[in-house]
């Protein structure tokens, strides 16, 4: 849990943040139409699709 509730639009930007800083090459973040192929041969350790994300 998170001490403050947070927007859908703020945790992407803080992942798309985290993504070009501390994590890059390490976490992806897309905001592309993308299927599971065209993942195949991404080297990140995980990929943020923010289109499939939900907001609760």
């Amino acid at each position: 849990r998170i001490e403050k509730g947070a927007s859908y639009d703020e945790i992407k930007a803080a992942i798309k943040e985290a993504s070009n800083g501390e994590l890059k090459g390490i976490l992806s973040y897309t905001e592309d139409e993308i299927v599971s192929t065209d993942l195949i041969g991404d080297n990140h350790s995980s990929i943020f699709d923010a289109k499939a994300g939900i907001s609760l």
